[in-house]
């Protein structure tokens, strides 16, 4: 079994930003206390993420391919 990396949020808002283009440290510690963001773990007093996470919940967010915003009405 491979052990995980974890990233902190500085590193996983780093990352969602390389990948997707969004995402940010503040965004991150808002989701972390109301809920909505990705999974992640404490160690100790800091939070930390993994790729797999992060990548899963940045999927979830996107909607399926479309040729135009009238795609989305129906």
């Amino acid at each position: 079994m491979d052990t995980p990396t974890y990233l902190r949020r500085h590193q996983a808002a780093d990352f969602l930003q390389d990948r997707f283009g969004f995402g940010t440290t503040e965004t991150l510690a808002k989701l972390a206390c109301v809920g909505g963001g990705p999974r992640f773990r404490k160690l100790g007093r800091f939070p930390v993420y993994t790729a797999d996470d992060l990548q899963a919940w940045a999927e979830s967010r996107l909607s399926d391919p479309v040729a135009s915003t009238s795609e989305y009405a129906e």
